[in-house]
């Protein structure tokens, strides 16, 4: 039998004793094995039932229980967003292409969250739209140390090593090329087996969600069933350990007496769940021209303006290329979405050099960008027979929202400085005499 629940947003129940869901009652006078009840809701008590997020634990003790003196503690390079009356930005960046090496790992033992680093925010965390990207490298598992995030919804992309995550709902496993998804609110210890890195990103806006499939229909780009949510499991542990809290854009933290995955039995569909990438049927263009990479969205948190996300996480992998009469890769093209992407493995098409698994790139609303001199060259070159991309998988982390640099990300010995002017290396082919064009030789 399988250790998962599947089902994207489904309502799902699940308990480690017999019979601890209470039976046709959410909170009824005394709950089965003297747990408490608790509701957990991410999102307004009036959102519409297709949006409404929630969930019922039963837990042995509630979370007010696992409370203690919370002090804010130094949060490294992990930010947060904000605007408003809260200063100058962190530091001002001009516009230009950006990129990053991978991280390296960290020297000595470093956990979660003190191994997040990031390099971009956008929105307001408070006013509850917009993100943040980070990058992340651990060496050790937290021990007798757990976390949550009141702030924004966690998207973990794992580049190198597994993450093995003990949620009050329970346990989830992830490797490179599946995500997991913290909701707001949902407390987890975060164990790694080897030296992990990869991606963080903080969605404050809504919860991601399935984007709509419009003219595709009712098949292709990931599938509901496909969605795995965790059977539940709970500790009953007392002993001295320490709770972070990331709450208004800062990190607090509590000495507490017990665990606090403490949950025995929950129902509902706020819950953490995991994503393998190797399961999207992707689609695309099967005669000529390039899609929009809108195409290839996994998950999108929505806005208050319809088709325009807030957030919206693509993804670029194994594919077959068989457009006729035209120019493969990407295009040369400024956007009016910021756009932040990361390597999983392989190479990027659009960038053959110098995007290595582990890195990041940054093109940001109405910068340009688009193929290097020598992409441009191949797929002019190319001779236009079907071709299967494979071994690859790129993502991107799509918004609405100009992002702003962090102080830490503009002045990391892994920004490289020169990629800013890679388009100055692409010629003037014109040619007033060759209307059908000129060969590049």
């Amino acid at each position: 039998m399988s250790a998962y629940l599947s089902g994207f947003g489904n309502h799902h129940a699940s308990e480690a004793l017999p019979n601890a869901l209470p039976d046709g009652q959410n909170s009824p006078q005394t709950c089965p094995y003297g747990l408490y009840a608790e509701q957990l809701s991410g999102t307004p008590f009036t959102a519409p039932r297709a949006q409404n997020r929630r969930s019922w634990l039963y837990r042995i003790r509630p979370t007010l229980a696992h409370w203690g003196a919370f002090l804010k503690v130094e949060a490294g390079d992990w930010r947060s967003a904000h605007i408003g009356d809260v200063g100058p930005r962190e530091i001002e960046v001009p516009p230009q292409p950006l990129r990053w090496d991978p991280l390296p790992l960290p020297e000595g033992e470093v956990a979660f969250p003190q191994g997040v680093h990031t390099l971009t925010t956008c929105g307001d965390v408070e006013a509850g739209h917009g993100m943040a990207a980070s990058v992340y490298g651990f060496t050790r598992s937290m021990r007798d140390e757990y976390f949550y995030n009141a702030d924004a919804e966690m998207l973990f992309v794992p580049q190198q090593g597994g993450l093995r995550f003990y949620t009050e709902m329970g346990l989830i496993e992830a490797e490179p090329a599946e995500i997991v998804v913290i909701p707001r609110g949902v407390k987890f210890r975060l164990e790694v087996d080897s030296p992990s890195r990869g991606y963080l990103c903080e969605n404050y806006g809504p919860p991601f969600q399935l984007p709509e499939r419009g003219p595709i229909g009712a098949n292709g780009l990931a599938n509901e069933r496909d969605f795995l949510y965790p059977q539940a499991a709970f500790e009953d542990v007392e002993t001295l350990s320490k709770l972070y809290i990331k709450w208004g854009g800062n990190l607090w933290a509590a000495d507490i007496a017990h665990s606090p995955l403490d949950v025995v039995a929950w129902h509902g569909n706020h819950a953490p769940y995991k994503y393998d990438l190797r399961k999207f049927c992707p689609m695309g263009p099967v005669l000529f021209d390039h899609a929009d990479p809108s195409i290839f969205t996994v998950l999108t948190s929505p806005s208050e303006v319809p088709g325009t996300s807030n957030i919206d996480f693509v993804i670029f992998p194994d594919r077959w290329l068989v457009a006729e009469h035209s120019f493969r890769p990407p295009w040369y093209h400024m956007n009016i979405m910021s756009e932040l992407m990361g390597l999983i493995h392989g190479q990027y098409d659009a960038k053959p050099n110098g995007f290595a698994p582990g890195a990041a790139s940054l093109h940001n609303r109405m910068i340009p960008h688009g193929p290097d001199a020598e992409a441009f060259a191949a797929a002019s070159r190319a001779e236009l027979k079907p071709q299967k991309l494979e071994g690859t998988l790129a993502f991107m982390l799509e918004t609405r929202l100009p992002q702003q640099v962090t102080r830490w990300a503009w002045e990391s010995p892994m920004r490289q400085a020169e990629y800013g002017m890679y388009g100055q290396r692409l010629e003037s082919r014109f040619d007033p005499l060759a209307p059908t064009g000129r060969g590049l030789g």
